[in-house]
């Protein structure tokens, strides 16, 4: 799957935006609230503790992996058929596997 990186760059300059703490300085991690979302719905583990990362869930890696399919790829994939769950989700994972450059 080829990568659309000026999505990514355009997705990671909107994040720095929401953790804008006055005119021109944001902060390099996600925003607290986003990370506790994500732990309420089970994709990642408890994110409040003293280490700079965060570790997703099973259910969290198979979600950040379509998303990023669905947000980042060149494909023409159908977000509206593309499938969220089961043996048709880890068909298309398979299919389309992450790799950088």
């Amino acid at each position: 799957m080829e990568i659309d990186k000026q999505k990514i760059d355009d997705t990671v300059l909107a994040l720095l935006y929401l953790t804008l703490d006055d005119s021109s300085r944001a902060w390099k991690s996600f925003d607290w609230s986003a990370k506790n979302r994500l732990f309420e719905k089970g994709y990642i583990y408890d994110p409040v503790n003293k280490a700079n990362s965060v570790h997703l869930t099973e259910q969290g890696v198979v979600e950040a992996k379509r998303l990023f399919i669905e947000l980042f790829g060149k494909t023409d994939l159908p977000t509206q058929t593309a499938p969220r769950t089961g043996a048709d989700l880890a068909a298309v994972m398979q299919e389309f596997p992450y790799e950088e450059d």
